[in-house]
Formats: structure tokens, sequence, C-alpha cells
């Protein structure tokens, strides 16, 4: 909206051609969203607090954690709107990917809020039925995949690329592209939904994998870039740029209060939009398995969980003394904050293994 202003004044005042420059609208996004997060964050706590919108911890969980039973969760929501609002005001609205990505958030944020809701008022640790929410991501990924393949620009848009030997590209076709883009953003999702189990466990490495993804979308959409880093040149993508900051900026001011010991929790509001979003963005630039890298530990507490479950099943063992993986650490002895730090640590060195295939040419 400010990029629209920007263009009716710059006649008069040649300031306002700041305004085309993406790098700046992305840092202004970032702060935007960041400042949006400090200063509402302590209001959004006090009302949760005092709608009674508790944490529902599960007594099958580390029984360490039975002391923030009654802490507010469904702090996503402040994170939604910080992002909404930054890119709103920040991002080019004639762009599509804009509104795609602003969809896929908002619409996986919804299922998140009727989970969280069902278990803070009805009191039900598990909240909705796996088959609904499975439903309902599949849904809004199913559209994104239809979207986003009817509205690329160019045949590289819809190639499936690998990164460190980027001659090598498959066209996928409709029906590859829109199944692709299905697993990437359903897969995602639920596993930054496992991975949020601790304070700050999530937030965090979600603003590392998306400031990654954003040089990335920035790479993509300029022509020049693209071509010399040899990847593929996706038209409008350096405004998912502005949309991963505003992101980043959203996550990181809900981190002051979500840090140990927090505040609020995230809940699943947060949490399924945010990796849904994350994968929505891979997929718009053509990088979902630089997402694979960089999102390595939403990887493994996915992998963690279905490994638990499966072997359980089968041979009524379990492989890890707890699921997912932070919490098999926990009951290894390693404190909250030590597992906490530890992964992130792991984070920024997977997103940097991820960032070193733009130099691979």
């Amino acid at each position: 909206m400010l990029l629209w202003l920007a263009e009716l004044f710059n006649h008069w005042i040649s300031g306002f051609n700041l305004f085309q420059y993406t790098t700046f609208r992305a840092v202004m996004a970032a702060l935007t969203s960041l400042v949006f997060s400090l200063l509402l964050g302590p209001w959004t706590i006090r009302k949760l607090t005092e709608l009674k919108v508790g944490q529902a911890v599960r007594h099958d969980g580390p029984q360490t954690h039975l002391i923030k039973t009654g802490t507010p969760t469904m702090g996503g929501t402040l994170i939604l709107m910080a992002i909404t609002v930054s890119t709103l005001l920040w991002a080019n609205l004639a762009n599509a990917y804009v509104w795609i990505l602003l969809g896929v958030l908002l619409g996986t944020g919804a299922l998140g809020f009727y989970d969280d809701w069902k278990k803070v008022v009805y009191k039900d640790p598990n909240g909705v039925s796996a088959r609904f929410k499975m439903a309902w991501q599949s849904a809004i990924a199913l559209a994104a995949g239809v979207f986003l393949f009817y509205s690329a620009h160019l045949p590289s848009a819809t190639e499936f690329i690998v990164p460190f030997f980027k001659q090598i590209a498959y066209p996928l076709g409709g029906i590859g592209f829109v199944i692709l883009t299905y697993l990437v953003i359903v897969g995602t999702s639920n596993a930054v939904n496992l991975t949020d189990g601790l304070d700050g466990l999530a937030a965090f490495p979600v603003v590392l994998v998306a400031g990654g993804l954003a040089i990335f979308a920035y790479a993509s959409g300029h022509a020049q870039f693209a071509q010399y880093l040899q990847l593929p040149h996706v038209v409008g993508a350096n405004e998912v740029v502005v949309f991963c900051a505003a992101l980043c900026g959203a996550c990181l001011g809900f981190l002051w209060f979500n840090a140990y010991p927090a505040q609020v929790f995230m809940g699943d509001v947060g949490a399924l939009a945010l990796g849904a979003a994350l994968g929505a963005v891979a997929v718009i630039v053509r990088q979902e398995i630089v997402l694979f890298i960089m999102g390595g530990l939403f990887v493994v507490e996915a992998l963690s969980v279905m490994l638990q479950v499966g072997s359980y099943k089968t041979r009524k063992k379990r492989i890890f003394l707890m699921a997912p993986i932070h919490h098999h650490f926990e009951q290894k002895g390693w404190k909250e904050t030590q597992v906490v730090v530890r992964f992130w640590i792991i984070t920024i060195v997977l997103v940097l293994i991820g960032l070193a295939s733009l130099k691979i040419r």
C-alpha cells in the first residue's frame, strides 16, 4: 500500500523513489512487524490471560512441563497479525505471490486457531482430529499448487531444481507440480508444528530458514542474479523477500516473550501457519530441496515421530525415549534451554549449507 502511495507522490518528491527498492521495503517490513509484535505483545498476553486461554499440557509428556499448565497459548495470532499488517503496508499488492502467501498463512492459521480453541475451551489436549486437519491443509495446499502453476510466467518456474547440480532440472507438468506443492506445504506445516514443543524452539529456526529463503527469492526475482547464479528466474519473486522479512520480524518480536521461561506459547495457530508459509515460499522460488536442508531440524522432528509411531505399531518397541526428538534429549537429562540453543546452532549450520549452494556453479 505504501508503495502505491509513494508512486503517487514521487513526481513531486524524488525521495519517494526509495520505495521502489525491494531491499528498503524488506528492511522496513521486518522493522514494522518487529515493533508491532513488541508493542502489542504485553497487551496480547494480558488478553489471553483474561480469557483464560491457557495451555493444556499432555500428561504423557515430560513431567517437567506440567508447571507450564495455564501459560497463555494462541500467541501465534500476534505473529500472523504482525506479518499481515507489515506485508500489506510494504509489499506490492499487485503481485500475485503476495496474496497466495497471505492466503496460505491465514488459511492454515485459521485451522490452527480452531485447533487451539478446542484445546483451551473444551480442555482437550488433542484438539481437532487428524483427518479434519489433513483435509483442511490439503485443500489449501492443492489450491496454492494450482494457482502457482497457472500463474507461472516461465517454464523454469515449474521445474524441479537440484540445487548443488544446477544443470539438472526436471519439468514437472501440472499434476507433478501440484503434488510437489502439496507435499512441501503440508509436510512443512506439520513438521514445524511438531517442533514447537519447547520455549523458543520453533520461532528462531523459522526466522533463520525464512531469512535464507529470502536470499534465494531476491536472487530468483532478479534476472541478472538468477542468470549468474544459475537459478530459475521467477518473475515477481522479489516481493517474496518483503513477506519473508515481515515473517522474520514478527517471529523475533514474538521470541522476546516466548524465550525461556515463556510468557506465551505460539500454539498451532502460529506453528501450522508459519510452516505452511515456508513451504509456499520454497515452492515459489523453486528451492524445495534447499528448504529440506535448511529446515533439517523440522524434518528430523517429524521423522522422529513417524519412526516412533511406526516402531511401536509394528514391534511394540520405542526407538526414542520420547518423541518428538527434543523430548528424547530432555529425557536423557538435557535441560530445556540446552536443547533449544543446541538445536538453534544446528539450524544455523544447516542454513549456511543451504546458502552454500548459491556459490556452486
